[in-house]
C-alpha cells in the first residue's frame, strides 16, 4: 500500500436526502488537491468498526473518517485493539459530518471541506489522549470502551436516549434534541450516586455527571486531550429557574460558573454506585454498567491529524 494513499470512511448522516451530493462535494476538494484515496461507505453505525478494521488491516497509514463523534469513537476503539506497533503507524483524520461534531470543533475544523482537506494533507500529527471506562455488563462480563470527547452519566445520557426515540417522530436530529431537552427540564430527575475522585468521596443525589477528555459538549470547557488528565463536572439537582440559567451558561461557554456545577480535574474516577443512571460515550448510549466502574485516561496513545 502506498503510504500517501488515504483510506476514507464516509458515514452519511441519517435523514439527509442528498447523501451522494455531500460526498461529491468532498470528492471535488480531494481531486482538486491531487489526493489519492480509496473510499468505503458505512451502511449503518454497526458497520463502522468493521470497515475501519478493514482499512487498518489493508495497510492504510492515513485513515480519514467523514462522520461525527460516534463514528470517530468507533475508529479510535478499532485502533486501540491493534498492537502498538501497528497503531503507531496510523494517523487518524476527521472531516466533520455529524450532528454536533464536538471533537472536530475543539480543533477548529468547520464546514469548509477544502480547508479541512488542506489541513489533513499537511499531515500535522498530534498524539492525543483517550479516556477509558471499565465496567461489567449485565452478564457479568468485563468490558471497556475508549472515548475521545466525553462520558455522560445521568440526565445528559437520558437526553441522548430521548433524542433517539423522538427522532423517529420528528425526523430531525435538531428538533428531537430540542424536544428532549424541554422534556427533561420539566421532568428532571436526580440519581443516587457515590463516587471517588482525588481522595474525595461524593455521596448524594446528582442530576448529571460529565467526564471530559475534551470539551464534553460544553460541560467540560477547559479539558484538553493532551495533558494526561480528565475534567469532571458534577451537577447537583438545580431548581427550575437555575436550569434555564444553566442552559444559557452552557450555550455561552460559562457552564462552570453555575452554582450547581462542581468541577474537578483527575486521572481517575471510581463510580461505586449510580442507580439506574444511563451512560453515554461520545454521544452514544452503552448498556448501563452493573455495579461499580472506573474511568481513567491513557496519555498520548493515538495519532490525530490537526490543523495548522
Amino acid at each position: 500500500m502506498d503510504d500517501t494513499r488515504w483510506g476514507i470512511l464516509y458515514c452519511p448522516r441519517n435523514g439527509i436526502k442528498s447523501k451522494r451530493k455531500r460526498w461529491e462535494r468532498l470528492q471535488d476538494e480531494l481531486d482538486l488537491r491531487g489526493i489519492h484515496y480509496d473510499m468505503v461507505q458505512s451502511e449503518n453505525s454497526d458497520s463502522v468498526e468493521r470497515l475501519i478494521t478493514m482499512l487498518i488491516r489493508n495497510g492504510y497509514k492515513t485513515i480519514v473518517v467523514v462522520g461525527g463523534d460516534a463514528a470517530l469513537n468507533d475508529a479510535a476503539n478499532c485502533l486501540m485493539r491493534e498492537e502498538r506497533s501497528v497503531r503507531d503507524q496510523v494517523a487518524l483524520g476527521l472531516v466533520p459530518n455529524g450532528s454536533l461534531n464536538d471533537f472536530a470543533r475543539f480543533w477548529g475544523f468547520g464546514d469548509n471541506d477544502g480547508q479541512t482537506v488542506e489541513w489533513i494533507k499537511k499531515h500535522r500529527v498530534r498524539r492525543v489522549d483517550l479516556g477509558c471506562i471499565r465496567y461489567n455488563d449485565k452478564n457479568g462480563a468485563a468490558q471497556h470502551r475508549y472515548f475521545l470527547n466525553c462520558i455522560n452519566i445521568g440526565t445528559t445520557a437520558d437526553i441522548m436516549h430521548l433524542r433517539q426515540q423522538t427522532r423517529h417522530i420528528f425526523g430531525s436530529k435538531t428538533l428531537s434534541f430540542i424536544s428532549s431537552v424541554i422534556l427533561k427540564i420539566f421532568h428532571r430527575k436526580d440519581y443516587k450516586m457515590r463516587m471517588r475522585v482525588n481522595n474525595e468521596t461524593i455521596d448524594r443525589r446528582i442530576m448529571t455527571v460529565c467526564v471530559g477528555n475534551a470539551r464534553g459538549y460544553g460541560q467540560t470547557p477547559s479539558a484538553v486531550p493532551y495533558n494526561g488528565m480528565l475534567d469532571l463536572t458534577v451537577v447537583y439537582d438545580p431548581k427550575l429557574m437555575q436550569l434555564f440559567s444553566g442552559l444559557w451558561l452552557l450555550i455561552s461557554g460559562r457552564f462552570l460558573n453555575h452554582r450547581s456545577v462542581h468541577p474537578y480535574r483527575t486521572r481517575e474516577l471510581v463510580v461505586d454506585e449510580a442507580r439506574h443512571a444511563m451512560v453515554g460515550i461520545d454521544g452514544r448510549l452503552i448498556s448501563t454498567p452493573v455495579g461499580s466502574y472506573t474511568i481513567t485516561v491513557e496519555q498520548e496513545v493515538i495519532n490525530f491529524l490537526i490543523p495548522d
